[in-house]
């Protein structure tokens, strides 16, 4: 390591943005097409096409769990169910 870094290391200036946007480019997009293929491969090939559906339910709700946690919108949707029950 160079003595910048372990400046930059001890007076807390290494920010990890640039980790948490490479995994957003990169990794999720990764994991959503092996998903994509291990239920084709699962499911299609032995026609099984609703139990694939069901598969993709559930993908399509871990899909909407990751979005809300990247975009930080959790709170405003917390916010409006509670909203439907405290009227």
């Amino acid at each position: 390591m160079t003595m910048m870094t372990l400046v930059q290391l001890a007076q807390g200036e290494i920010k990890t943005r640039g980790v948490q946007q490479w995994m957003l480019d990169n990794i999720i997009p990764l994991v959503l097409l092996a998903v994509a293929l291990l239920l084709l491969w699962l499911g299609g090939g032995k026609g099984d096409n609703a139990g694939v559906m069901r598969r993709l339910a559930g993908v399509v709700i871990a899909l909407a769990v990751i979005g809300l946690a990247v975009s930080g919108l959790g709170v405003n949707v917390g916010e409006w169910i509670a909203g439907l029950f405290t009227g």
